[in-house]
């Protein structure tokens, strides 16, 4: 399976960016797919997943209610709407996927080069 995460940029705090993230190949294999990112300095970190039927959704306390996960299996894809951004979401964010129902990094696949978010104050 083949990720590729795109859709990131420079915006100011308050403003909306949507990731999206297409996958290729073996995509019968995954059953989660998962957003993380990487703030400067720091571990990489869960923000968001999604289940195959894009009826279960799990997030990051830190992205609750401004961050929202979806997907388009017709066109393999799974998005990131972000709003209400702040500086501490700057970050680079990837995408990967699962095999199974879970969270846990050492799980996930994939992993591409991700996407850049920087939001200025």
């Amino acid at each position: 399976v083949q990720l590729q995460a795109s859709g990131g940029g420079l915006v100011q705090a308050g403003d909306s960016l949507r990731l999206s993230c297409e996958a290729s190949g073996r995509t019968n294999s995954i059953t989660v797919m998962g957003w993380f990112r990487q703030p400067p300095g720091k571990e990489r970190e869960f923000v968001a997943a999604i289940n195959r039927s894009g009826v279960r959704k799990n997030y990051a306390e830190s992205v609750q209610g401004r961050f929202t996960v979806s997907r388009d299996n017709v066109k393999n894809t799974v998005y990131l709407q972000m709003n209400h951004l702040t500086p501490e979401d700057t970050a680079i964010y990837y995408c990967a996927a699962a095999p199974r129902p879970t969270l846990a990094q050492k799980w996930f696949f994939g992993w591409g080069q991700g996407t850049q978010v920087t939001v200025s104050s």
